[in-house]
């Protein structure tokens, strides 16, 4: 049977030392190395492994809930992050300000190293 309380997601990356410093430093999430690669120690955990033949994936792998989005981004800017922007969707900051049109919660996307696509956002919806 599964054991779905355990239950965790992986993605891969094409340079396990740079997401070393990216999530663990640059972002803060608590990590540990293990055989398999990186174990961040959010949830029930997350494996970020090395893969020689990495592409990036076209879909949001991780996202970060913030109390406040404008704030998170000044503070990842300054840390170097660059947020995405979608003409037509997301502001000058990058946040696609879904509250204010009922349609989901305030979301703004950037990339980790190896290209993969992270959210913050405020105000997840409740289940």
């Amino acid at each position: 049977m599964l054991k779905v309380d355990e239950a965790f997601n992986g993605f891969s990356v094409n340079d396990l030392a740079a997401a070393k410093e990216f999530y663990g430093k640059t972002l803060g999430v608590p990590l540990e190395e293990i055989a398999a690669g990186l174990r961040l120690k959010i949830g029930n955990g997350n494996l970020v492994y090395p893969k020689s033949d990495h592409v990036p994936a076209t879909y949001t792998v991780l996202n970060f809930p913030v109390d406040n989005i404008d704030q998170a981004i000044d503070e990842l800017t300054e840390k170097g992050i660059k947020f995405e922007h979608y003409p037509g969707m997301t502001d000058h900051k990058g946040v696609a300000r879904g509250l204010a049109h009922d349609r989901g919660p305030d979301i703004a996307w950037f990339k980790d190293p190896a290209g993969n696509i992270l959210s913050i956002l405020q105000n997840p919806l409740s289940p």
